[in-house]
Formats: C-alpha cells, structure tokens, sequence
C-alpha cells in the first residue's frame, strides 16, 4: 500500500531547509513509492490545511536556495493565535493529518519544533523530525543543519571587520546570535581569531574583559575583536537569572500559578532590558580601556543566502535516512547526526533539552591556549 508522507518547517528559517525537503522528497518518491504533501508555514499551516504537492519537478532545482519553499512561522499547535485569542489547535491539526491520509508527518525544526512535534506524537500521530538550527543546540545530535553556513558567514563577517579595526585602532564587539547556547559565537570566534569571546555558558566580569584588551595594547597590539553570543551575561545578571529561575522552579513544584507567573514576568522584563546589550558593552569597554569601541550587530544575516556545501550533505544525508525509516515503520523519534551515521532517538530523549558548550569542551580549551580571553 502506498504510504503518505506531510512534511513542514517550523521556527526560525535556517539554511539547508530545502536540501532536506529535497532529500525526504527525492528518497520517498523514487525509492519507496510513497505520496508527498507540504504543509505551508509551518504548524499554522497544518492547522489551516494549506497544502502543496511535492510530486513532479516541485524539488528540482531547491538544493542550492537558502530558506524554505514551504515558508515557516513559530505557531505552536496548543497554543496558537486565532481570531486574536490564543487556542489550543491540536485536533484541528489531528483531523488533517487524518483527513490528507497521512501515514507519517515530517517535521523540520529546532528545539520549539521537537517539543510541539512530541505534543502531536502524545496526540497518536505517527511523527518524525529533523534537527534544524544556525544555533546548533539541539540534544541528541552532533550537529544541526544551517550551523555550518552560519558559521562560516559570521567568520567571514569576523575577518573584515578586523580591517577597519586595526586601521582605526578600535574595539569591534560583534554580536553573534545564540540566546542560550554558544557554538556560533564560539565557532566563530576562534575561526575568525576573535581576542575576546563571551558565551552565554561562561558569565563574564566586565574588568576582566577590560584587562584582558588592556594587556593586548601593552604588548603593542592597537585593536581588539570581541565576539559576544546574544545571550552572554555578567556574573551579575547570571546570578539574578539564575534566581528568577529557581523561584519559577520553587513555584512550579508547590503549584503556586501567581508566583511562577510573578517570576517569568520578571524574567522576561529582564531579557528585554538587555536587547541593547552589546552596544551598551562596547560603551562600556570604551570608557575602561580609552579605546574607541564600535558594536557590529550580525543579526539575521547569519540565517541567510545559499547553504554551505557541509549543509547540503547533512540534510541529505537526514532527509533521505527520513524516508528510510518512515519506509521501515519507525515513528516518534528525531533523525540525529551521529559521525556519519543517522540514527533515530526518541522525541522523548529531545524534546525541552537543549545542548550547551560544556566549560571543559574541546574548542574552550583550544581557546584559551591561543590566548582568547572569555572574561572569567
């Protein structure tokens, strides 16, 4: 019996989304004779059942295009924006996997997306998903497609602007993204030979970012590059984050709703009070060091154009091990990169994990014997 296959992409956009529709579609359709659907904008659009057909010449062609054919959204199914009240939408979403004849449903995302994806799998769909994201922070997976293109476009971005420093004889902070993980501005950082690079993993003392710039003009060297994660903090904003957490924590285990609501707000009162973080940073810096400071914000230029060639193999190497083990009955896993191999972990074992820089990882450890300072 011919198997039907949905597929959609959901969260922030990310190179290599089309390579892996490509390599599901491609692997489906000419190896196991299956029928291909995509759902357009993500959960929304599974919600709303827009749909296009993915059968003919529909994939020729996207292997190379940045972003998704299938556009994207944030949308999470039981907690979705409709006629301006936020709904719980999931059997909507249940009667139109069952209306299209869905034998399984491909899912493209990040953490969000493994998180809702587990939601559907309690719901008794038949689930898959892929591990996407430029931050590389998804568990369970060596790495995530869209990492390496942002990687080598914030290297790149980090190489020019060392010109204009040296020139001008500045401090250039240049913010990566990465909220609470710090692979890219770690990756980055060192590629691109950053002097000072601040993780959201490592809080930093602003004197010892100070001193360590300072000590670099003692030795003669008029310029300084600080890549700084989105996410980076203090040891003092650390410390009042980490606070707010354990009272949301203490809330949530006494069942205490107007605490634990009390504490997010605060939380998240804090997080908008940092979105000028970086230019207050190189504020700061200035005034400590005599140095002229300038902040280059990346932003979502990190996310965009064509796929580097490392992104095309791994998400075809996860689309095409997709329609594998669709073919082979499997469900309710995510399709993790291990060495070379893909191999299916359970959206239990991913689902609200998140994979941070460990303090004794490799790359720190090769850091800081080069010299880069991580303000600790």
């Amino acid at each position: 019996m011919t198997k039907h296959i949905g597929i959609l992409t959901a969260g922030g956009d990310s190179p290599g989304l089309n390579a892996a529709i490509r390599g599901v579609g491609k692997a489906a359709q000419g190896n196991y004779d299956m029928r291909i659907i995509g759902f357009r904008d993500g959960f929304r659009g599974l919600m709303e059942n827009r749909t296009i057909s993915l059968e003919g010449g529909v994939l020729s062609g996207i292997l190379t295009v940045g972003g998704t054919i299938l556009g994207t959204s944030r949308d999470k199914p039981n907690k979705m924006k409709v006629g301006g009240k936020t709904m719980d939408m999931t059997d909507s979403i249940v009667e139109n996997y069952e209306a299209n004849h869905l034998d399984a449903l491909v899912c493209l995302g990040g953490g969000g997306t493994q998180k809702n994806a587990l939601l559907l799998k309690q719901k008794g769909l038949n689930i898959i998903t892929m591990p996407k994201t430029i931050d590389n922070d998804v568990a369970m997976t060596d790495t995530t497609f869209g990492f390496d293109t942002a990687l080598g476009i914030a290297t790149d971005a980090i190489d020019r602007l060392h010109s204009t420093a040296h020139s001008h004889h500045r401090i250039i902070v240049v913010e990566i993204m990465g909220h609470r993980a710090g692979w890219l501005a770690l990756g980055s950082g060192i590629a691109g030979g950053a002097d000072v690079i601040l993780l959201p993993e490592i809080p930093y003392q602003l004197e010892a970012v100070a001193d360590a710039i300072t000590h670099r003009v003692k030795n003669g060297k008029n310029f300084s590059i600080v890549a700084v994660a989105e996410g980076a903090m203090s040891t003092d904003e650390a410390s009042v984050v980490r606070g707010l957490e354990q009272r949301i924590a203490d809330a949530e285990a006494a069942e205490d709703k107007k605490a634990r609501k009390q504490a997010k707000q605060e939380l998240r009162q804090l997080e908008a009070n940092r979105s000028d973080h970086t230019l207050q940073l190189a504020h700061q810096l200035e005034q400590l060091t005599g140095l002229e400071s300038r902040p280059s914000i990346l932003g979502h230029l990190q996310r965009g154009g064509t796929p580097s060639a490392a992104d095309r193999l791994l998400a075809t190497r996860l689309g095409t091990a997709c329609a594998s083990l669709i073919n082979d009955g499997v469900s309710g896993v995510m399709v993790a990169a291990r060495g070379e191999s893909a191999v299916p972990v359970l959206l239990e074992d991913v689902a609200g994990k998140k994979k941070l820089v460990p303090a004794d990882h490799p790359w720190i450890e090769s850091a800081r014997l080069v010299g880069v300072s991580f303000g600790d």
